[in-house]
């Protein structure tokens, strides 16, 4: 029976390269969320930009209307521009978990290789001494049929 000397290494690799899976897809979540919490800022900015636009349309102008109105763009301005900052890091964060799966991947195959390579010398092996003891079978058997006598 084959036995991988390095399958607890080889374990530990697997779990290692699961994990780094799982943090690369808890990044990607991350990254998911603040992209839709961008989306909504910019559908909100829009709407106080056209809400803008109605207050000074002429004969309605109300100037601490408009002024609230600047303030919230101004705020919804500043929120997007952290937010960006924040998708920027995040961004960078996922690239740095995608390079750390790609490592652990590698590094799980280069094991899983290794025991395919000798499991393939095992087994060869294997077969090479079944085949030697057939023959010292064969070749016992047939010096007995001679020395029998007839």
């Amino acid at each position: 029976m084959f036995r991988f000397r390095l399958e607890t290494l080889l374990r530990l690799r697997l779990a290692e390269r699961d994990q780094r899976r799982a943090e690369l897809a808890k990044a990607l979540r991350a990254e998911e969320l603040l992209r839709a919490e961008e989306r909504a800022l910019e559908g909100q900015q829009i709407e106080a930009a056209e809400h803008s636009r109605r207050l000074k349309s002429p004969g309605t102008a109300n100037v601490d209307s408009l002024l609230e109105m600047h303030r919230y763009e101004v705020v919804l301005a500043a929120q997007r521009r952290q937010l960006k900052q924040q998708i920027v890091q995040v961004e960078a964060e996922t690239e740095r978990r995608r390079q750390a799966l790609v490592e652990a991947d590698r590094q799980l195959r280069v094991l899983e290789k290794l025991r395919q390579r000798q499991a393939a010398v095992w087994k060869r092996e294997t077969e090479r001494q079944e085949v030697k003891q057939f023959d010292e079978l064969a070749s016992v058997g047939f010096s007995r049929r001679q020395e029998a006598p007839a």
